[in-house]
């Protein structure tokens, strides 16, 4: 199993990040694949082979911490581009939310 969990939606609460640039606040640190819950239940596979995926966006994966679950919000292609690469760490973004 790559992840902890496949979920198909954010079941934590809005929590403002929308843009790169409200993420860029947000340090990057390692994150075991094994602990991430996806919020995504299907991968765009055009995202995953795209050479330039990152071009546009943020270079690290975004993930939220909610209820000491890792929720991996945005870059589930980055994710699994890692697993194929038999990596089983990579650097997120990870805003923690308290409720």
């Amino acid at each position: 199993m790559i992840f902890k969990a496949v979920g198909d939606k954010r079941p934590y609460p809005d929590h403002g990040h929308i843009t790169p640039k409200d993420w860029a606040s947000v340090p990057p640190r390692q994150v075991r694949l094994a602990e991430l819950v996806t919020t995504k239940a299907q991968l765009d596979l055009e995202a995953l082979l795209a050479e330039d995926s990152t071009f546009f966006g943020d270079l690290f994966p975004h993930v939220v911490q909610w209820r000491d679950t890792l929720y991996l919000e945005d870059g589930l292609h980055r994710a699994v581009r890692t697993a194929l690469h038999q990596r089983t760490i990579l650097h997120a973004r990870v805003l923690v939310i308290d409720d």
